[in-house]
């Protein structure tokens, strides 16, 4: 069986990416890098918002409540599927954590970076309740829960350094 890297013990079968579902999960394969996967995949995060940063407030909110709802679904799926919890290939929460950060943020180069610096240090940090969620909450939606509420918490932060020091 041909498998990809991972950082945990469970490696991923290649043809997990033929699924596409797991293909979703996996945030489009970047999750398969061996180094910082959650980093990779707020990385892919990035050209998606570049898609939505047109769209009126309403539909940006709408794909990024279908990307969440439908990412908790698929952080089960996949997870049941390697058998492990939470694998640090699935980074479809990533996708989802940082699309959460930019929302109504105004667009630019600048507020990326901050977005993409604050969501990532929210998610590796993990401070109260991102850290205490993340042990207490299981299945899709434990996997999904951290990632959103870091993403909130990126939100709160980006929103007032633009409100303070507009960038």
């Amino acid at each position: 069986m041909i498998t990809l890297r991972s950082n945990n013990k469970v490696k991923i079968p290649a043809s997990y990416l033929k699924n596409p579902l797991h293909f979703l999960s996996l945030g489009f394969g970047s999750g398969l890098m061996p180094k910082a996967p959650g980093t990779f995949g707020t990385v892919a995060a990035v050209p998606v918002y570049f898609l939505m940063s047109d769209l009126s407030l309403t539909w940006y909110l709408l794909i990024t409540l279908i990307i969440t709802l439908f990412g908790v679904y698929l952080c089960g799926y996949t997870s049941k599927a390697l058998g492990v919890h939470d694998h640090s290939g699935i980074v479809i929460d990533e996708i989802a954590g940082f699309l959460i950060a930019m929302i109504a943020v105004p667009f630019s180069l600048l507020n990326i970076v901050i977005g993409f610096v604050l969501f990532r240090i929210f998610d590796i940090v993990k401070p109260w309740p991102i850290g205490w969620l993340d042990k207490k909450i299981h299945g899709g939606s434990g996997i999904m829960i951290d990632d959103v509420v870091a993403g909130v918490f990126s939100l709160i932060c980006l929103h007032l350094i633009n409100y303070y020091l507009p960038v």
